[in-house]
């Protein structure tokens, strides 16, 4: 089905012709998200169906139809994921113009969708894809369609510059669409700005951008400065921390959890793990308490420097500790035990995993259930293979064929 219809071509059918084609269009849409099933589904139903059918699919037409079955919104968490992965998928697969016609048509045909919030969405998907011009045009064409420009507006225009990694472009706009639009900067703004300014590795720029905003009495907060400490030292430049964390103070921002945690993480991002431990061993010294964020950055920090008895103690105290570690924490740890042949225990841990509803991606369990056939663990990769195979029927097939090839027993 090549395009939902435009409202405009509504008075080229007479009544009955256009109703019959929309009851049509309506089954069809329906069959995508739930073809083996009559029974109408609820949005929420819808999303997930949406969402795990974009997490596969590769033909870029059937994305979009699958898009325009759930009937996205940007209301939603769910929908807003999915939006983005279907925009990520799109781009991957180099269908700008399929990304462009899809987000025109959503504007023109969904009356929902004509609205500030979509609209600041649509300028950051058209930011994802690469597709800047368009980003601009639409921030331009606003007024057009009855919604002035402001401050949500202008961020998400910056974003989308952002994300584009076109980090002139947020200089020029931060610096010249404020007085050119009439709109007011607020703290996401300067947050914005601060972070491109970080990311493009001019972390020092920074400064002059809160001079502005206390001039302006927009209080910087603790993202301000977590985002400009994670820039010094993703830059390398050490002794501006300690600058940053006076800064803090001066303008009475709290250095809580969240501030360490940004510190520890921008460490482990360095593989400097050991001075993350460090400052860790320090907070608890300090009366301070960790959270289960900090534990996971370091439990990374560990596995990517290849210290994994250090990142099992450390999830164990975490557990014992009373603190509950994130899927992304379990992953990390059940796909670097399988690399370095700890097959056993990278059993246990998933088992963890898979009780909470949590699997690691299919090429690790790929390699924990290889390793475990190799490993005299045949039962344990048996019971693995039909767990997967019962929570997704769809890849049946794939995880028939790799039990064919497991030993019939434990001896062979």
């Amino acid at each position: 089905m090549a395009s939902i219809i435009k409202l405009r071509w509504v008075n080229t059918f007479d009544h009955r012709r256009f109703t019959s084609f929309l009851q049509f269009q309506a089954r069809h849409l329906s069959s995508i998200l739930n073809p083996n099933s009559t029974t109408p589904l609820s949005s929420k139903e819808k999303s997930r169906a949406a969402l795990s059918l974009l997490k596969t699919e590769k033909n870029p037409q059937r994305i979009i139809e699958i898009c325009r079955a759930a009937s996205l919104t940007p209301e939603s968490h769910l929908d807003r994921l999915a939006f983005s992965i279907a925009i990520s998928k799109l781009s991957a697969l180099k269908y700008f113009g399929g990304i462009r016609d899809f987000i025109e048509e959503l504007l023109e045909t969904r009356p929902d969708l004509n609205n500030e919030k979509f609209i600041a969405h649509a300028i950051v998907y058209y930011g994802q894809a690469g597709l800047l011009d368009n980003a601009f045009q639409l921030f331009d064409k606003m007024p057009q369609l009855g919604i002035p420009q402001n401050a949500k507006s202008l961020n998400a225009l910056l974003f989308s510059c952002m994300l584009a990694k076109k980090y002139d472009e947020v200089k020029r706009v931060y610096l010249e669409f404020p007085v050119k639009y009439g709109v007011k900067l607020n703290l996401d703004t300067y947050n914005t700005v601060i972070k491109s300014f970080c990311e493009s590795g001019l972390s020092n720029s920074c400064y002059s951008v809160i001079a502005e905003m206390v001039t302006n009495k927009c209080k910087p907060n603790t993202t301000t400065f977590g985002t400009l400490i994670a820039g010094f030292y993703k830059e390398e430049k050490f002794e501006e921390v300690g600058k940053v964390l006076e800064t803090m103070r001066k303008h009475e921002v709290p250095i809580g959890i969240v501030t360490y945690n940004t510190r520890i993480q921008s460490l482990c991002k360095l593989k400097k793990t050991e001075e993350a431990k460090e400052l860790f061993d320090g907070l608890l010294l300090s009366g301070m308490k960790p959270n289960s964020v900090t534990y996971c950055h370091l439990i990374h920090g560990y596995c990517k420097e290849g210290k994994l008895d250090e990142a099992k103690n450390l999830f164990n105290k975490m557990i014992n500790s009373g603190f509950k570690p994130s899927s992304d924490c379990y992953f990390t740890l059940v796909s670097f035990m399988c690399k370095a042949g700890d097959f056993e225990a990278a059993f246990k841990v998933c088992k963890q995993s898979m009780e909470k509803d949590w699997v690691p991606n299919l090429s690790t369990m790929k390699l924990l259930v290889a390793g475990l056939a190799s490993s005299s663990k045949v039962r344990e990769a048996r019971e693995l293979v039909g767990q997967i195979k019962e929570r997704f029927p769809k890849f049946i097939d794939t995880w028939n064929e790799i039990e064919e090839k497991l030993p019939k027993s434990e001896d062979t």
